[in-house]
């Protein structure tokens, strides 16, 4: 990444920039895909837990986006979501298809560990 667009995205996203660009290069995010058409993306955060976000809405399941986007409003995206960004725009997004059976389980099994 150019240093100028770095500095531009540091500058936007503050202190989730350095971190979503390591997702990236460590090719963390996988788009997940069923045959109707529906996503939501994966993203192995740097602690090894995987995360769900949901690129259409801007909402991720990690901790850090329900305390510091909606609770503080201190920041518009954790890195998690940053990285899905930036991976779709650099092609760095793993790809996996999965049944409309897998997806709805996908989800689910977010629901469940929040509950």
């Amino acid at each position: 990444v150019p240093d100028d667009l770095l500095l531009g995205l540091k500058f936007i996203f503050g202190p989730s920039a350095v971190p979503a660009l390591d997702l990236v290069d460590q090719r963390s995010v996988t788009r997940i895909v069923s045959p109707s058409g529906r996503t939501a993306y994966q993203v192995v955060g740097s602690s090894g837990k995987l995360y769900t976000c949901y690129s259409s809405c801007h909402f991720c399941t990690c901790p850090a986006y329900g305390f510091s986007v909606l609770q503080r409003s201190e920041s518009l995206l954790c890195k998690h979501i940053l990285a899905v960004y930036l991976s779709q725009a650099v092609g760095a997004c793993q790809e996996l298809t999965v049944s409309e059976e897998q997806l709805t389980n996908i989800l689910l099994a977010e629901d469940e560990e929040e509950g």
